[in-house]
């Protein structure tokens, strides 16, 4: 049986403080620094976005830019051959749908209906559309990114095989339909990710939540001795 959600939460903020939720000034900023966040740090991220922006200051310049040009310049992010391409076409998209580089007309449109939108453009999948809807909009979605989706699976609130895109919905479904409380969950467990219950050989021993964890016992034994965990 999985832990309780909320005990998880409460433990988890202990640690890493409240998580509450912020505006989003520049939804299309947003937007693009979530494409070049794809297995990308945070400093990459924004290392790349303000070298493009510095480059060509405008997203027509961005859109009509060439694009091997720009590739060099997002080369501080992971995959810029295949951002930098997304980002010209879901700018064109845009462009070519609404007439402005803009996406603040979704504040107004029924959240399934502006993630249908936002999946339909070039390189945005779920974890991106749902960043922008929760994050910029305020909508009860839940982001999906690699920390939430693998502590999620060690904590055994989802099925350990549950692809991302199926962690997606079934948190949706799992979780409250609240917007602070889906941010709040995506936040603490995004830093936990980061910080402890990492990629290759988790930390439990430091692990706030390693009482409640049904996989702590697989990595608090010895190394010789760990069977091993599905990431």
């Amino acid at each position: 049986m999985p832990p309780d959600i909320d005990q998880l939460l409460t433990l988890l903020t202990y640690e890493y403080g409240e998580q509450p939720l912020k505006s989003c000034d520049d939804h299309m900023q947003q937007l693009v620094l979530t494409i070049l966040s794809h297995r990308t740090t945070w400093q990459d991220e924004k290392r790349a976005y303000d070298a493009m922006w510095a480059r060509y200051g405008s997203w027509e310049a961005i859109q009509n830019a060439d694009t091997a040009t720009l590739t060099a310049l997002l080369a501080p992010v992971r995959y810029p051959e295949r951002k930098a391409p997304y980002i010209q076409q879901t700018l064109a998209h845009i462009h070519a749908r609404t007439g402005t580089y803009n996406i603040d007309f979704l504040q107004d449109v029924p959240t399934d209906e502006a993630m249908t939108w936002l999946l339909s453009l070039p390189g945005v999948g779920y974890k991106t559309a749902s960043l922008l809807m929760l994050f910029c909009f305020h909508r009860p979605v839940m982001p999906v990114d690699t920390h939430v989706h693998r502590v999620s699976k060690r904590l055994g609130i989802i099925p350990a095989k549950a692809s991302a895109d199926t962690a997606f919905h079934l948190l949706t479904k799992l979780l409250p339909q609240d917007a602070a409380y889906l941010y709040r969950y995506h936040k603490l467990l995004f830093k936990h990710g980061q910080r402890v219950c990492v990629y290759e050989r988790p930390r439990c021993a430091h692990c706030v939540l390693k009482q409640v964890c049904p996989t702590a016992p697989l990595y608090l034994v010895p190394p010789n001795l760990n069977m091993g965990w599905v990431k």
